[in-house]
């Protein structure tokens, strides 16, 4: 059972009227998103390196994992996740509780995965409760590590810390496009173009001690926030 309940979709945003514009985005932006997911998906080359077996252990289930990734690579995320789901993996995002995070619920929850409207960031009681409580069930906490709102490529410490409290090393997820539309909006939010070249890195699991103090937590999320700045790097160069 996921967090976002049939016949209560707009529960998030609480007991606003909706407009006509964001009516029509929750009508039309699940089937245009997932569109765009197929399309990618039927045309484009997507090349997945996996040096360390992260997948197996994911999709295993061995243990659980905060797989993260920059915000701006959400929607190749997606599509990357949700090709885990279908192979058994048990995981759960962490979305916006915004509007913008809506459509990208939706399609995560058809695809089986749990639902955390918050943030590692700021979020309140009640999705800090349901991030603690999928972390006991086995269930791996999927996160944008510099959302919701930024800065870009910043890792945010509400990521470390839950990784930490939770015992789920970090996995490093990047993607990368050789041709791709991006947004002019904070993260710079990338579109592939169809028929192009995707590189997605998995990188090496990152543990953070259980005894680390906030000295150290700051190290960590620094080495992390560089680690995942130089895989994007490397995925760029073999485009």
């Amino acid at each position: 059972m996921n967090n976002l309940k049939e016949g209560n979709e707009f529960n998030y945003h609480g007991k606003r009227r909706l407009s006509i514009g964001r009516k029509i985005y929750y009508f039309l932006g699940k089937p245009i998103l997932l569109l765009i997911i197929y399309t990618l998906t039927a045309t484009c080359k997507i090349r997945v390196i996996d040096e360390h077996n992260s997948i197996e252990k994911l999709v295993k289930n061995t243990d659980i994992f905060a797989p993260c990734f920059w915000h701006q690579d959400l929607l190749i995320a997606l599509l990357v996740v949700s090709r885990w789901l279908k192979k058994g993996f048990k995981g759960g995002f962490i979305i916006s509780p915004s509007v913008d995070g809506e459509v990208p619920a939706r399609i995560a929850a058809s695809w089986g995965a749990e639902i955390i409207r918050g943030s590692a960031v700021r979020t309140g009681a009640s999705a800090m409760r349901d991030i603690h409580r999928f972390l006991k069930q086995g269930i791996s906490i999927i996160t944008a590590a510099d959302g919701p709102l930024g800065p870009k490529f910043h890792f945010k410490m509400g990521v470390v810390l839950m990784a930490k409290l939770g015992h789920a090393p970090i996995i490093p997820i990047t993607c990368s496009s050789k041709e791709a539309w991006y947004l002019n909006r904070w993260d710079q939010f990338m579109i592939p173009k169809p028929f192009t070249k995707i590189v997605v890195m998995i990188g090496k699991p990152y543990v953070i001690p259980k005894t680390s103090n906030m000295s150290q937590l700051e190290e960590h999320r620094s080495n992390i926030e560089l680690k995942l700045n130089e895989q994007k790097s490397s995925s760029e160069e073999l485009l």
